[in-house]
């Protein structure tokens, strides 16, 4: 069997030969158009190499098929310029993808999420505050309540007060009432007498325990209108006072307004009846959650900000053997909401490029290409923006390394930055007005913010970390002011909106949370000072970058940025470990 399974093969391979040549000169004898002709001529040209045409920075010395698409490689010929890649794109060797740690990461459809942190006071709810007068002129004897902040219940005897007219009053009611002549008329006499008593301050029940008291009592208890807290005491022991004179200021403290202030881009994202955690320095441990209960509708012109209210309750807690209020009147305390959004397309903030204002990410094609595309941006999550125009999901985008690519798409278009494609960029193509120089007040109200951010720099570089959360609160007055004289200058809108976004810094448990909060509001400072200094040179702000940041905290950017009023290295990054690590930036 074996030989004659061998002659078979050699009679295939024979058979198919012959009818290949057959073919062949079939072909070209009955071709009208001179096919052989063309064939000849291209045969003696010299073929440079192949390459994709679907996508063509696809491109091999050997025919082949695309490694994307699968398609045929097309020859190109000597003489013929190919199909070339558009602008903007970046074609990368595997081993530079490598170098540079090129990261993707694909769009996609989810719920937009994002926190949102206020600062603001804990206050009293004004409502429920109570002036206690006094109903008649007397003296008075003695207090039983003698300092504020005290915790009295309704009914409580507060004071002690001698007043002849009332004393006489009382008199006349006792009187009445043991004289029982005439029933009917008496009864209606003493109860005008007890409707004198009621208008001279004295409670129903002080009233009925007259017959009980002795007719030589010539003190009368003042007793508390309500339970709370006593905020004022405004009379003294042995003072004689006048009817209508202001004896005890009350304020019911059982529940309390966190107030703070959010800014215009925050106010969408808040309403009615949302959740909100409070925590305050105050009462360490502890979070209080309540719900907003009132938005301000007139945004104040000067912070571009409304006034938002949070309910809290506020229970009594026992200390050291006194009783008072766990939330304290005008304490500082910050906000956390938590808020989720209804499905939207999403892409990573690390992804996003602000050249001139103008949102890009770079787009992963295959094959070592990444191109430039231009995006509409809607919402601001934490981790993710939500993306109107520009991109598809499943489309996977640089996440890091797109600085590096970004840099060599300019150099690639010499210099100049490439232009960017995508739906998008008819709507992003108007160029953001520069910024316009500044006045002695606003460069003066800039020296005041560079000082608070230059201290928060320096307790971390000191790892101090109660320091740094002692001087956050300097940060967060101040950032409104910031905030209000940058947005009547032309050209600083967008730097103040985002000083505005990451500036306000919540309390820190570790050096570790102080840093991460730190870079994302340092991050924007430092670019306001670059801005500054290429207007004024002189400026007195030195702007400093550490290249060695990619592992201190979580999303840490491989390089990070920092500013300092003095020009001897202090890295915040990381504190007394490498104190003097980092190279100033020059604008």
């Amino acid at each position: 069997m074996k030989p004659l399974n061998t002659f078979f093969i050699v009679v295939l391979f024979a058979a198919v030969g012959v009818g290949g040549w057959s073919l062949g000169r079939s072909g070209q004898t009955t071709s009208p158009s001179g096919s052989t002709a063309i064939s000849s001529a291209a045969s003696q040209r010299r073929i440079l190499y192949y390459q994709s045409p679907m996508h063509p920075w696809i491109k091999s010395d050997k025919p082949g098929n695309c490694t994307i698409c699968g398609m045929t490689l097309t020859p190109v010929f000597e003489g013929d310029q190919g199909i070339t890649v558009s602008e903007g794109t970046v074609l990368l060797g595997t081993n530079s993808i490598q170098a540079i740690h090129v990261a993707t990461e694909l769009v996609q459809r989810a719920a937009l999420r994002r926190t949102l942190r206020f600062a603001g006071t804990i206050e009293d709810d004004d409502s429920r505050h109570r002036i206690l007068s006094a109903y008649v002129a007397g003296r008075i004897e003695r207090f039983h309540v003698n300092h504020q902040g005290a915790e009295v219940r309704e009914g409580q005897p507060l004071a002690q007060l001698y007043s002849p007219p009332l004393l006489t009053a009382q008199r006349e009611y006792l009187a009445l009432k043991q004289q029982s002549g005439h029933r009917e008329s008496t009864d209606a006499v003493v109860e005008a007498a007890g409707q004198r008593l009621r208008q001279l301050g004295l409670s129903p029940t002080q009233i009925a325990q007259l017959n009980e008291v002795a007719l030589t009592n010539i003190y009368t208890e003042v007793l508390a209108p309500m339970t709370g807290t006593v905020v004022k005491r405004l009379a003294y022991e042995g003072e004689y006072v006048l009817e209508g004179q202001k004896l005890f200021e009350l304020a019911d403290f059982s529940t309390m307004w966190f107030q703070f202030d959010a800014y215009e881009q925050d106010l969408p994202w808040l309403a009615v009846g949302q959740e909100v955690v409070v925590t305050t320095p105050a009462v360490t441990g502890r979070t209080f959650p309540g719900k907003i209960t009132f938005i301000d509708p007139n945004v104040r012109e000067l912070s571009r900000s409304a006034r938002v209210r949070v309910e809290l309750p506020n229970p009594v807690v026992t200390l050291d053997g006194r009783e008072r209020r766990l939330l304290l009147h005008r304490l500082f305390a910050e906000a956390t909401v938590e808020l989720t959004s209804d499905t939207a397309l999403l892409v990573p903030r690390a992804a996003l490029l602000m050249p001139d204002q103008r949102p890009l990410v770079y787009v992963y094609k295959g094959g070592g290409a990444y191109e430039q595309r231009a995006v509409k941006l809607g919402r601001r999550g934490d981790a993710h923006w939500e993306v109107l125009e520009g991109l598809t999901v499943g489309e996977a985008v640089v996440t890091q390394g797109n600085l590096l690519i970004d840099a060599q798409a300019q150099l690639n278009s010499g210099g100049n930055p490439a232009p960017v494609h995508g739906d998008a960029a008819s709507s992003n193509a108007a160029a953001p007005q520069p910024p316009t120089a500044l006045n002695e007040s606003q460069r003066a109200l800039l020296n005041e913010f560079f000082a608070v951010a230059d201290r928060l720099g320096a307790a971390l570089a000191a790892d101090d970390l109660l320091a740094f959360n002692a001087a956050t609160p300097s940060l967060h007055s101040l950032l409104p002011r910031v905030s209000a004289s940058l947005t009547d200058a032309p050209g600083w809108v967008t730097i103040a909106n985002r000083l505005n976004q990451a500036g306000h810094l919540p309390e820190a448990g570790d050096i570790a949370a102080a840093r991460k909060s730190f870079h994302g509001f340092i991050t924007p400072a430092t670019e306001l000072a670059v801005q500054l200094k290429r207007g004024q040179p002189g400026s007195p702000v030195y702007v400093f970058q550490c290249p060695m940041t990619k592992r201190l905290f979580d999303g840490a950017p491989t390089s990070a940025r920092w500013l300092q009023l003095k020009p001897e290295i202090r890295n915040p990054y990381y504190g007394a470990a490498m104190l003097d690590c980092g190279a100033e930036i020059k604008p």
